[in-house]
């Protein structure tokens, strides 16, 4: 998920409780709900390496611990920097305690992204397979709605009985959090009942007179009962719209057929690349195509996952990738999402 829902679900966890059993609960959760996230400096040594390393070690149940350690040494440096003042002298910071918020901040991270199609690795380094939900979209503002509404409408309550001098406690941010999170959950069932409902339409029907051999749904942006549907057969891939909404789910009458592409020496070269290996083993519905460069130099080798093909419809592909290669079939260059080859239009 992006960072905002992050944020808010680390601070909801805070608020749900946690803050009363150490001072600077709060703060240490949302930091690390967010935390994992700084695998993004990977970007530094190139799109190649950001894109290998992403959701890695830092989205582990093993890289988690050390995420959450350096999150509460972080914590602690700015207590010490602010005087190791605490608002509640008989509630002071628990690091033994904090240390366990910030890891179960870091699971809330895991259990987000494994929501979405991009996906998680939680077993690294002592397994490299991807896992995914598929049942929301990385930008998600129900959630925005829920977790938001969680924060501010206590806080809101509390403000209006102050201006009025009300003796009365407004229901203040423990039930409100708390609340927001149960509602998370429910929307989760929700969008996993339609996301089953998609799959098993895609699963009834026929494609060009073929059967599928597997099928899957995808959240899109925009309509939660929309979703991408990928059906591979014998032959070829076939992507379409499902609307899970319509009282019998229907997949749609024309699919977008992807004919896979005759395996040769050059996709073959491609794939065994440093880039290849990691794009097909993160990719779901990999496909490839083959362009010849002017003059016989060489060729490019475009990878694409068809579970993102409604996105790259729309925009530029994002989660593509390309290796280039000489006539020799040497590496020559990689290359990941939005950059462009110079020269290139």
């Amino acid at each position: 998920m992006e960072p905002l829902t992050h944020f808010l679900t680390g601070a909801c966890l805070g608020r749900a409780g946690l803050n009363r059993k150490s001072a600077l609960a709060t703060l240490t959760v949302t930091l690390a709900a967010e935390a994992p996230d700084l695998d993004v400096v990977g970007d530094t040594r190139g799109e190649v390496f950001g894109f290998a390393h992403h959701r890695g070690f830092t989205h582990s149940f093993l890289g988690i611990a050390l995420v959450a350690a350096l999150v509460v040494g972080f914590v602690y440096l700015l207590w010490r920097l602010r005087g190791a003042k605490i608002k509640n002298p008989e509630l002071p910071p628990r690091w033994g305690v904090l240390f366990g918020f910030a890891y179960l901040a870091g699971l809330s991270h895991i259990l987000l992204d494994f929501t979405n199609s991009y996906g998680v690795r939680p077993f690294w380094p002592f397994s490299e397979r991807w896992y995914s939900w598929d049942i929301v979209f990385i930008v998600e503002p129900i959630l925005w709605i829920l977790l938001l509404g969680g924060l501010l409408i206590p806080a809101i309550f509390h403000l209006v009985n102050q201006e009025i001098g009300s003796r009365r406690k407004a229901p203040y941010g423990q039930v409100g959090a708390a609340l927001a999170l149960l509602g998370v959950v429910a929307l989760w069932g929700v969008r996993d009942f339609e996301h089953r409902r998609a799959v098993a339409a895609l699963e009834a029907r026929l494609y060009e007179g073929a059967r599928p051999l597997r099928v899957s749904a995808y959240p899109l942006w925009g309509n939660p009962f929309r979703w991408n549907g990928v059906v591979e057969t014998k032959d070829f891939f076939a992507v379409l719209d499902v609307d899970s909404l319509t009282p019998e789910v229907d997949p749609g009458e024309r699919p977008e057929l992807h004919y896979k592409p005759e395996e040769t020496a050059v996709t073959l070269a491609a794939k065994k690349s440093h880039l290849g290996r990691v794009y097909l083993d993160w990719a779901q519905y990999p496909i490839t195509e083959t362009e010849t460069l002017d003059l016989g130099k060489g060729y490019i080798v475009h990878f694409r996952d068809l579970r993102f093909a409604d996105f790259n419809r729309t925009r530029r592909a994002v989660l593509s990738a390309s290796v280039e290669l000489d006539e020799k079939l040497n590496v020559i260059d990689e290359q990941f999402g939005l950059r462009r080859r110079e020269g290139s239009e």
